[in-house]
């Protein structure tokens, strides 16, 4: 089993990456892992004081279980992942059966925090990108997906988003093998993972 780690700031294209990396690759050999799925259900919190939660800091994660389904897949385990809503800010009763294939690509945003599930990949990249360019998926993303609107992504973007990116995010691109600064059609970075992955096969 091969382990990508894919992480970059909020908006960075993280999941345009990791689509292009998958569409390139056999969709029978690749499972896509996303941080996203981890966050910590939140439905003790009253409905109205959700969305002031912060899910740019690491604390938002539940990375012991995100460890423990990496560690699962690697003994060629299947896992139940979970699945959250950022409408409600709640995990749902349903999960979604995961099957370890030879290419695991795990992606989000604060991935390379967490020194374990770190020390757990093959190879790690991070997408950088111009902080404008990041708003600006932010605020199509967060309007048309997450049910927001224009104020409360921009009051979130200075209040959480910002600061927490510079402080939890853009340190960790130290422990990256691979820095893109933008996704392009990604062919670089996918002949590199071809080119390791045939290397690991040699092995």
């Amino acid at each position: 089993m091969f382990i990508i780690g894919i992480a970059g700031g909020t908006g960075s294209g993280k999941s345009t990456l990791v689509k292009r990396v998958s569409d390139n690759l056999s969709s029978q050999d690749v499972t896509v892992i996303t941080q996203d799925s981890y966050y910590r259900d939140n439905s003790h919190i009253p409905p109205e004081q959700r969305q002031n939660i912060n899910f740019d800091h690491p604390d938002s994660i539940e990375f012991s279980l995100l460890e423990d389904h990496i560690l699962m897949l690697r003994k060629g385990e299947a896992i139940q992942q979970p699945v959250y809503s950022f409408i409600t800010c709640t995990r749902s009763k349903e999960t979604i059966r995961v099957e370890p294939k030879k290419l695991v690509i795990l992606e989000g945003i604060l991935i390379f925090n967490c020194e374990p599930l770190r020390n757990m990949m093959d190879l790690k990249i991070f997408v950088d990108a111009d902080p404008d360019d990041r708003l600006i998926r932010i605020i199509n993303r967060d309007i048309q997906e997450r049910g927001r609107t224009l104020e409360m992504v921009l009051e979130r973007y200075e209040k959480t988003v910002k600061p927490m990116h510079l402080l939890y995010v853009e340190p960790t691109k130290q422990f990256a093998d691979i820095i893109i600064p933008h996704v392009g059609d990604g062919t670089t970075v996918i002949n590199i993972i071809k080119a390791l992955i045939e290397q690991q096969k040699v092995k």
